[in-house]
């Protein structure tokens, strides 16, 4: 069996690398090669409206199964690749089925990072990456009394708010002194631990969790101070493991700190024929002044597809785009344009108070980021902002009566 395309992921990556592949007339064979057996969906509503029962599994599809039959894009699900040979061009799945490629991209994202300590691998200890880990975790919900979340990141706050909205007494503990350490400044942070608090989260910062308690089920976690907290259900959101071992088992070069495979401006490995993209790509980013990052984000997946598929048909282009992010907790809706890591100001756009509000980052007077709560309109506007490399006055952006789209040069 052989394809012109074989993608290996079957994620919001995977899936648009084909989509864009038929939209630019690409006429060849293409293969979709997923470890789960079901068609491509989208994986943000696992622990936000689908894990809250209020979107249907059908509703968070990518496309519908005739989309696939019609474009002749072949699914080969429930299969996972365990080796690519780039000489031969042929990846090998874990049934022991070798497929052929003329171009390979690797899509596969990452598995959910786990505790490695005592305890960790307990029924009741549940990861959120999969439909399958979404519907473990529902039914475990349902039953349990005493739920540790354990990570203050986008996965483990929005878990702790469906759990606190349905009922649940949820203990949240975070290693660091904040929340979203890694991806906001500390006033957002400080907002959102206020808004779960006043939920009833039993919100843990700075603190370390030695083991987890139980013997077939877990029953407990246990911290470094000795205190257990009890638990019929622990939800772990402690970020991903890309998932790269194949091909850097055959050659690819690796990103040293990431953990991902390391890609060109074109998306391509150091392998001939070979690209990747998504979760497990390192690449540098113009928008973290040119570091090599890894982003976790539809945007990048889907980003980063285009530029891959357009490549394939002949219409080479770098990545370029702007990194954005969203979380829904509550009655909030969140939205990043940029990446404020580094920022040397923050500048706040209106009152936190009305629960309506923007935090805009400067780093040397150049805005590089927004965050913005239940503010749209200043999203809209922040992404054209971080795209132009807009310098601003904090006395300007402060001002929430006056739209930042005025600041743009005419």
């Amino acid at each position: 069996m052989k394809f012109d395309v074989v993608i290996v992921g079957a994620g919001h990556g995977g899936a648009q690398v084909a989509v864009m592949l038929r939209t630019q007339k690409f006429e060849g064979s293409i293969a979709i090669i997923g470890d789960e057996p079901e068609l491509p969906y989208e994986r943000p509503p696992l622990s936000k409206e689908y894990f809250a029962g209020e979107k249907e599994f059908e509703r968070i599809q990518l496309r519908p199964a005739k989309y696939w039959d019609e474009r002749e894009v072949t699914m080969l699900l429930g299969k996972r690749v365990v080796s690519v040979d780039p000489s031969a061009h042929t990846v090998t799945a874990d049934g022991g089925e070798t497929i052929g490629y003329g171009k390979l991209v690797w899509a596969t994202g990452g598995s959910p990072r786990m505790l490695p300590i005592p305890g960790g691998d307990l029924p009741g200890v549940q990861g959120v990456r999969t439909k399958a880990d979404a519907d473990a975790m529902k039914a475990a919900s349902e039953t349990a009394e005493q739920i540790v979340v354990i990570g203050g990141g986008y996965i483990g706050l929005e878990a702790a708010a469906v759990l606190t909205k349905a009922g649940k007494k949820v203990v949240l503990l975070e290693a660091l002194d904040r929340v979203l350490a890694r991806v906001a400044g500390v006033e957002l942070s400080r907002f959102y631990e206020k808004e779960h608090r006043d939920h009833g989260v039993d919100l843990r910062l700075g603190v370390c969790v030695d083991a987890i308690e139980g013997d077939t089920h877990v029953t407990g976690v246990r911290l470094a101070d000795g205190e257990v907290i009890p638990a019929d259900l622990v939800i772990v959101g402690i970020g991903i493991v890309p998932a790269v071992g194949p091909l850097i088992a055959a050659g690819a070069e690796g990103a040293s700190g990431s953990g991902g495979v390391l890609v060109d401006r074109l998306c391509k490995t150091s392998l001939p024929d070979i690209y990747a993209i998504g979760d497990c790509a390192a690449h540098v980013n113009d928008f973290a002044e040119g570091a090599t990052i890894r982003l976790e984000s539809v945007q990048n997946a889907n980003d980063q597809a285009n530029v891959v598929a357009k490549g394939i048909v002949g219409d080479e282009a770098p990545y370029h785009a702007i990194p954005w992010f969203w979380s829904n907790q509550y009655d909030l809706k969140l939205q990043t344009a940029g990446l404020s890591t580094g920022h040397d100001q923050a500048v706040l756009r209106g009152d936190p108070a009305t629960r309506s509000f923007s935090i805009v980052y400067l780093k040397a007077g150049k805005v590089i980021a927004l965050d913005c709560v239940n503010a749209t309109k200043d999203y809209v506007q922040g992404r054209m902002i971080v795209t132009a490399g807009l310098h601003a006055t904090p006395e300007q952006l402060a001002d929430s009566e006056k739209p930042l789209k005025e600041l743009l040069p005419s």
